[in-house]
């Protein structure tokens, strides 16, 4: 057994641990851990500096799960965008494939806990099955692992799955987006990274929320990462008593990129059962995006979406720099507010179409040729 195995071994799991460890009464212990499975591993426990931090906050149950607030188990439809049990097909050219219901640890803020936590739900069988169902669908050229987490499978049983992608023609890019790195660092190891680059292109998006996750365990995972070619992402989301405060996502967007990792998405909080306690107003987002914009790198600025309820995709979402127009000027302002003016270009006319190559005659008259094969022969 690997190390990272055997401590989720000693984690807490159990509405047990809540009660003897936190001090949970017994009858909201056992409700919340059958609303939504608790799964805490000693390393992400470890991050904890008192009751009620923004560790403790994505980590530990809150009462405030209970709450019947009416909201949907499926905020972004995604059960009705999937075909086969293991595969959400809701853009055109990309799939979401679940690999496994279970994590190292079990955010209190998920928005799929109605698969994640239950080994019934993603199966060997499905797994199969989306293989098969991205086999037979030609226009996908990019899968993105999920679940749960897909580096909770051992290493044989994820590169069974990545062997088995890399061996349909039409996928060009496979994507695994994994907390690992964040939650759970001991998993990346030397023996996956040597898997991995087997399999290239290989992108990771992981999942830091707070700088405290920033740690140096979590930074040498993910240089491990970065040295075997594998381009890191991270999707953040804003929470409220986590990272709302434009400072602290400030800090957060800088340690990711000393870590090799761009950010990515930051996401608001999806309208999910459970969770309502974590969401902030849309204007928070706003505000931290224009404390961000000229205040660092363009690198350390993330995309600020929205993921639509009813599985209409991500909308990205920007503070207002577009003031107005006066003429043909554009008036804009800049993230001191300072106000310039741009000189538009008026709107090419509706049936105007870029001119179409001509063919060249050579100096003898002989065959017309094109500009391509001129340079091609000349090459």
């Amino acid at each position: 057994m690997e190390l990272w195995q055997e401590m989720l071994r000693q984690g807490v799991d159990s509405a047990k641990d809540l009660i003897e460890r936190f001090g949970f009464e017994e009858v909201a212990a056992r409700k919340l851990n059958t609303l939504f499975h608790i799964r805490i591993n000693p390393y992400y426990l470890s991050l904890i500096r008192y009751p009620g931090d923004p560790i403790w906050l994505q980590c530990i149950p809150d009462g405030q799960e209970l709450k019947d607030d009416g909201l949907p188990d499926d905020p972004l439809a995604e059960d009705s965008h999937s075909p086969v049990p293991s595969i959400v097909h809701r853009y055109p050219d990309r799939v979401l494939f679940l690999t496994t219901s279970q994590c190292s640890m079990y955010c209190r803020f998920c928005t799929r806990k109605r698969k994640v936590g239950d080994s019934k739900k993603i199966i060997m069988k499905y797994i199969q099955d989306g293989i098969s169902y991205i086999a037979q669908h030609p226009e996908i050229r990019d899968v993105i692992l999920s679940g749960g987490d897909p580096l909770m499978l051992t290493d044989y049983l994820l590169e069974r799955i990545l062997k088995g992608l890399r061996e349909i023609p039409h996928i060009e890019i496979i994507r695994i987006g994994t907390r690992m790195p964040c939650v759970l660092p001991q998993r990346i190891t030397t023996k996956l990274v040597k898997m991995l680059k087997k399999y290239h292109p290989i992108y990771i998006n992981t999942h830091f929320n707070h700088p405290w996750e920033c740690t140096p365990e979590a930074k040498r995972a993910c240089e491990m990462l970065a040295d075997a070619g594998i381009p890191l992402g991270n999707q953040t989301v804003l929470m409220k008593g986590v990272n709302d405060n434009p400072d602290v996502m400030l800090e957060l967007m800088r340690k990711l990129l000393t870590m090799r990792i761009r950010p990515y998405y930051l996401y608001q909080a999806d309208v999910t059962k459970g969770t309502d306690y974590f969401r902030t107003p849309v204007s928070k987002g706003l505000e931290i995006m224009d404390k961000l914009r000229g205040h660092t790198s363009g690198l350390a600025i993330p995309y600020y979406v929205i993921d639509a309820p009813g599985g209409g995709g991500k909308i990205p979402l920007l503070p207002q720099y577009v003031i107005g127009r006066a003429g043909k000027n554009i008036i804009l302002r800049n993230y001191k507010y300072e106000i310039f003016t741009y000189p538009d270009l008026e709107e090419e006319p509706a049936n105007h179409h870029p001119p179409v190559e001509k063919p060249f005659m050579r100096k003898n008259g002989s065959k017309k040729v094109t500009r391509k094969e001129i340079i091609e022969e000349a090459l």
